[in-house]
C-alpha cells in the first residue's frame, strides 16, 4: 500500500507515514522513565512495604508523609502504578528491549557504577561488537569532568586523543574555538544571567522573518525592555 492509503487507516499524516517507512519503523527515541528526587530517600521503605503486601497508594503516601515526605499523592500514585506494571511484566523469557540510539549515547556518558546489571551486560555486548564505542564513552566522561572542573591543562591532550575516535567532529569543533572552551573551563563567567534576554532577542528577530534590518530589531528590543 502507498503512504496515502496507509495514512487514513492508521490515523497519521501522510508525511509521518513516509518518515516511518523511510526509517524502517517507528522512531527509536523513547523518553527516559520519570524519576522523582523526592522519592529517593523513601524508596527502600516503600519497597519493603510493597513486599509486605501494602499496595494502596494513599496509604503509602500517608506513611511516608509522616516520615517527612514533601511530595504529592500523585507522585506516590505514579510509583505504585510503575510498580504494578513491573509486577505484571512479561514472562522471564521475554526479550529485553534494547535502548534507542539516543539513550545509548546517554548511557555511554554515564558513570558505569550507576548502571544496573542488565544495562552493564548490554554495554559489554555493545563494546564487543563496536570496540571504538568504549573509547568514545571514556572520552565523553572525561570531557564532561573537564568542563565541570577548572583546569584546562589536559584539554589539548583530550582533543588529540578524540581526533582519532568517534568524537572526531566534536574535537575539531572544540579545536576551532579552543579559546572560548578554555574560558568556559577556567573563568567563572557565563551567559546564564542574560539567557532570558538572548531568547527574547531571538524571538523578536524570528517574528520579523528577515524582512527588516538591524535598526528595527534594535528599536523593538529596546521598546520591549
Amino acid at each position: 500500500m502507498s503512504p496515502r492509503q496507509i495514512a487514513p487507516r492508521t490515523g497519521m499524516s501522510v508525511r509521518t507515514v513516509e518518515r516511518w517507512l523511510a526509517a524502517g519503523g517507528e522512531p527509536e527515541h523513547r523518553r527516559p522513565p520519570a524519576r522523582s528526587v523526592l522519592m529517593d530517600p523513601f524508596q527502600e521503605y516503600l519497597e519493603g512495604r510493597w513486599q509486605e503486601g501494602q499496595r494502596n497508594g494513599l496509604h503509602l503516601w500517608s506513611e511516608i508523609k509522616r516520615r517527612g515526605f514533601a511530595g504529592s499523592k500523585a507522585t506516590v500514585y505514579r510509583w505504585t502504578a510503575a510498580r504494578h506494571q513491573c509486577s505484571s511484566a512479561a514472562p522471564p523469557n521475554a526479550r529485553w528491549r534494547s535502548p534507542s540510539r539516543r539513550n545509548c549515547a546517554w548511557l555511554l556518558s554515564e558513570d558505569p557504577t550507576l548502571l544496573d546489571e542488565q544495562t552493564e551486560q548490554f554495554l559489554g555486548h555493545l563494546y564487543d561488537c563496536a570496540p571504538e564505542l568504549l573509547k568514545a564513552g571514556d572520552l565523553a566522561r572525561r570531557f564532561a569532568a573537564l568542563i565541570r572542573g577548572n583546569d584546562d591543562a589536559v584539554l589539548e591532550q583530550w582533543i588529540e586523543e578524540a581526533t582519532d575516535s568517534e568524537l572526531a567532529s566534536l574535537a575539531a569543533g572544540i579545536g576551532r574555538d579552543i579559546a572560548a572552551v578554555r574560558a568556559a573551563i577556567t573563568q567563572p563567567w557565563s551567559t546564564s544571567p542574560v539567557e532570558g534576554h538572548i531568547n527574547r532577542l531571538k524571538t523578536i528577530k524570528r517574528q520579523m522573518y528577515g524582512r527588516s534590518g538591524y535598526a528595527l530589531l534594535r528599536n523593538r528590543l529596546l521598546a520591549a525592555a
